[in-house]
């Protein structure tokens, strides 16, 4: 293949549908012609090691892959492969005689809405990453699970380019204090690895290994009729997406983080973990961010022409020690608290937990849909069997074994339940006493018209999003027997209107300046 095949491919009278104008757009392993209604995409023949188009066969297997794989994620993005065939001067798409290369056929969509320019814009939102959630969610519980036998997942599969970024990276270094801190970023990798692996041999054993997206960025996400939709993922080397899924959620996080939107990758992983329950994966995330990093600071690195000028190099060293500096901020000793809500449903409970996930790095634990968890089949708005005595004591159970596996990964943790009985509240505290770390009463009030209007406005979306099965008549059951703050309590606790923004801002400050790590 050769420019020229490019070149002529940039031809109306080839395609059979009109052709608004050209656009070239080109990247180190493909070029992708636009065309106005669709795009059609070339790999080129070029091998790196970790992807290998040489020869025509492998350019079609991978555009088959590409349409195959990609079509989990998306409906009618992927459209086809097809051969191209005449020669490079005066090719035909689709037509007789043997096959001088193949193109992916696409429906085009407007650059301005990838989410990564969206986010550049200031105009990417909770809405979206929700969406990301729920999607990447119900698409990683039905992914394959990769066979046991194979090598994929295994702790060893998974170090070996954790320990290939610092070896590639290094000739790149010269200055002492880059070295310094590559050789300290490579020493927690090995002591992490150390600590995870009991955690990395029963994940494999359990299943979480999967066929993954494994390319999980904005970059990789755009906006079409106003849905979030998520494509690109790595069709050209099975190891690359066939991980851990905490690889993917590590990995969106990371670049969300690097964009500085801190607030959205929290807020990303709790709703992630609320809709898959996978908790115990949790003190992977931060050696898969710092892994994700990582790679990006070895890309900018390779990016440096070979005779790369000052100015050239410069910018790559700046690119290179903002994503090491992001890794380094992974090992760093985390500040851990223990948070639990308290007040009647539709007080604003979750909203409040919500602020502390995105504003402090909690992560939420709903009880609404733990309880449900627990008993799936219960049907739809049966208080009788969802919200009995057992159930009740069987969910706080669960939340508070929850929240032990949370403060163990190094994470704060808020529970979001209503926490109306005191022998409940005794039983969170018990957890962070044992876990050594502050406890935190959240009490939540709000006027009864601002509950009964949340409360309206949570029923009519009964069958979208909110868990929740509460109504008034049980609203006035939970104050009716509800078991008041003790004295003793109330030193542990910090009353916030859930309905004044101001409230609400005041507890983060107060729960900041008592924790000043967060």
């Amino acid at each position: 293949m050769s420019q020229a095949l490019i070149a002529a491919l940039q031809n109306p009278a080839l395609y059979p549908h009109p052709v608004e104008a050209f656009e070239l757009i080109e990247t180190h392993i493909s070029w992708v012609i636009l065309t106005g209604e669709y795009a059609y995409k070339v790999k080129k023949p070029v091998n790196f090691g970790f992807l290998d188009f040489t020869t025509l066969a492998a350019r079609e297997h991978f555009c088959q892959e590409e349409l195959r794989l990609n079509q989990r994620l998306t409906h009618g993005l992927y459209l086809e492969v097809l051969a191209v065939t005449g020669s490079e001067t005066e090719p035909v798409l689709g037509g007789d005689g043997p096959a001088i290369d193949y193109v992916l056929k696409m429906r085009q969509f407007p650059q301005s809405q990838l989410l990564s320019t969206l986010q550049a814009n200031g105009e990417l939102g909770s809405t979206e990453i929700d969406s990301i959630a729920r999607q990447i969610a119900r698409f990683h519980q039905a992914a394959p699970r990769v066979a046991a036998d194979r090598s994929e997942g295994s702790p060893e599969s998974v170090m070996a380019p954790v320990l290939q970024n610092f070896e590639q990276i290094r000739p790149f270094l010269s200055d002492r204090a880059d070295l310094t801190q590559l050789e300290a970023l490579e020493a927690w990798a090995r002591a992490e690895y150390d600590r995870l692996l009991p955690l990395l041999q029963e994940r494999k054993a359990s299943g979480y290994i999967r066929e993954c997206h494994g390319d999980l960025h904005l970059g990789n996400a755009t906006l079409i009729g106003g849905e979030v939709v998520i494509f690109d993922c790595i069709e050209f080397n099975e190891p690359f997406r066939m991980t851990d899924v905490y690889a993917d959620i590590g990995f969106l996080a990371m670049d969300l983080e690097d964009r500085g939107l801190k607030c959205l990758s929290r807020r990303w992983v709790t709703r992630y973990l609320e809709l898959t329950g996978d908790y115990a994966g949790l003190p992977l995330l931060n050696f898969y961010k710092a892994y994700r990093a990582m790679v990006r600071a070895k890309v900018a690195l390779f990016s440096m022409p070979a005779n790369a000028d000052g100015l050239q190099r410069k910018t790559a060293l700046r690119q290179y020690r903002n994503y090491a500096t992001l890794a380094e901020s992974y090992s760093a000793i985390p500040s851990r608290f223990l948070a639990i809500t308290s007040g009647v449903s539709a007080v604003g409970k979750s909203h409040v937990a919500l602020r502390l996930v995105e504003a402090l790095g909690a992560i939420r634990l709903r009880s609404d849909v733990e309880r449900k968890r627990l008993f799936p089949e219960s049907e739809p708005g049966d208080s009788n069997a969802l919200y009995s005595e057992q159930a009740s004591e069987a969910t706080y159970d669960r939340l508070h074994q929850l929240a032990g596996t949370v403060l163990g990964a190094g994470f704060p943790v808020v529970l979001d339940a209503t926490y109306l009985k005191q022998p409940q509240r005794a039983a969170a505290q018990a957890i962070a006493q044992a876990r050594g770390v502050p406890f935190i009463i959240l009490d939540c009030a709000a006027p009864q018209a601002i509950i009964e209007s949340w409360l309206s406005q949570r029923q009519a979306q009964l069958h979208e999003r909110d868990p929740s099965d509460a109504t008034l008549e049980v609203i006035a059951t939970q104050e009716r027997n509800r078991d008041p703050l003790s004295g003793e309590e109330r030193l542990a606790a910090r009353s916030v209107a859930t309905h004044d923004a101001q409230s609400v801002d005041a507890l983060l400050d107060t729960i900041r300046q008592r924790l000043p790590g967060l």
